[in-house]
Order: structure tokens, then sequence, then C-alpha cells
């Protein structure tokens, strides 16, 4: 949860600021404090209040565990609560995913936690990892290894090298944004893996990346995606919950749903 780096409230700040790129003046103007008090917090020499905490916290726009790592590193009871999604107070959650996820239908959808574990798919889903090793779909199973590793999906993205570096480039973009060790271990996993050559760009290509799977019948499914978060979360794993759903590119690809 440290993220590697000492639990001080100067320590998760300045790291928070150099993510952000914000001095310390940009950061006390967000949040309405000289920056001479900002310098003392940062260095030790002043104790922070709860409430400028949460404001420093919200100029970063720092994610929700942050926020809680940043007021525990003060000594203060974090604010934002953490369940499993399997417990009881989670309920109208799990219906909410569910309800996206079946909506979907029929094409394919996921959602994944902010390490890109599967957390529920739609029936649509099976269509898409068909073939796929075992030992890549045993629990907890990491949808960007299942698509890039050869094993996976790999060998039946039409535009793998694209489509990699697509996933790559957001991979990398998380795992600088974050911190997250994790993270920065998976990007290093799969960049390590083969997945150059590939078609030509398509048209498409210019307004979205598409993703283009070859099923066994030998038929492509020409596919774009989208992704929706919950963005009034007030809970840990809520706010780091992503659905990502993926839709027709062209006609074809829509009435092979349709029709399946």
């Amino acid at each position: 949860m440290s993220m590697g780096l000492e639990a001080t409230v100067g320590g998760v700040l300045r790291d928070w600021r150099r993510r952000r790129r914000f001095s310390q003046l940009d950061l006390a103007g967000e949040a309405q404090v000289s920056s001479r008090h900002l310098s003392f917090v940062e260095s030790g020499r002043a104790a922070a209040s709860r409430e400028l905490l949460l404001r420093l916290a919200e100029g970063l726009e720092m994610p929700l565990r942050e926020r809680n790592r940043l007021l525990l590193a003060a000594g203060y009871a974090p604010m934002h609560p953490e369940r499993q999604m399997d417990s009881p107070d989670m309920r109208a959650a799990r219906e909410a995913v569910d309800a996206v996820l079946k909506g979907c239908e029929p094409f394919p959808a996921i959602a994944v936690d902010r390490r890109w574990t599967l957390v529920a798919a739609n029936a649509a889903v099976a269509r898409l990892i068909e073939g796929a090793a075992p030992a890549l779909m045993e629990p907890p199973v990491n949808v960007l290894r299942l698509s890039l590793h050869p094993d996976g999906l790999a060998g039946r993205i039409e535009n793998l090298a694209q489509w990699r570096r697509h996933v790559l480039h957001r991979l990398k973009g998380q795992a600088e944004a974050s911190g997250d060790p994790v993270l920065l271990e998976l990007h290093a996993e799969l960049c390590a893996l083969p997945g150059q050559g590939g078609t030509p760009p398509a048209p498409l290509d210019a307004i979205a990346t598409p993703l283009r799977m070859r099923e066994a019948t030998g038929r492509t499914l020409n596919l774009i995606s989208t992704t929706t978060v919950f963005g009034a979360a007030n809970e840990v794993t809520l706010s780091e919950l992503t659905l990502e759903c993926f839709y027709p590119a062209d006609e074809s690809t829509r009435r092979a749903f349709l029709e399946a």
C-alpha cells in the first residue's frame, strides 16, 4: 500500500505533487493555504489538520486509496471505506455492475480492478476467450496478460502489434501515474512477450484502436471498446473498478453477435 515510499505526510504529498507536476506554490493555491505552511507540512515542521489534508488531496486529485494513506500517515482515521465486492454492503454496487454487463449483451463486457484482475464478465466474453490456455484462466485472471500472452488471445488477434502498443501505452501511463509496483512489474512482464507484425492499420484506427480477433471459423470480429467508471464512488474498491465493453466496429461483426 505504501507504493514503495515511506508513509509520511511529506513523502506522500511530494510524490503526488511530482506525479501531477505541481510545485508547492501550485498546490498551495489549489488548497487555499500559504506555500510557507505547505512547506512546513511537507518537511514535518508543522502538523496538518484533517481538513487541510483533504483539501490537498482534492487539489492533487488523489485516488481514494491514496487519500486514506495520507490521512493514516498523519495519524487520522481513513475517510473512505474499503470492502470486498461480495460483502453485504456492496450489494447495490454488484447489482449495478451486473446490470451494466448484462445490458451490453450480446456484446462482450468485463469488470476489472485497479490491477486489471477480472472481477466479472458477461456471457458474451466466452466467445472472445475461447481456446485460451487453462493456466491463464485460473483465478485471479489478469485480462491484460490473457490478451497479450501467446497462450492466451495473442494468436487470434490479427492486429496484435497495434493492440499490444495500445495496451502497453495505457498500462504504462497508469503505472507511472499511480506508482503501483505491481503495475510496473506487469508492464515489464508484458513488454517481454512477443507481439510484432500484424495487419496494416485500417481507416477506423484514426478514431479508435480496434481489436480484430479471428474466430475458429475464420471470421474476423472487429471491435472497439468503451470504458465506464463509478464517478461518484466514495468507497475504495468501487472507485477502482472499471467496466470495459466491446462493441462492433462494422456491420458484419454486429451481425455475428446478434445471430449467435
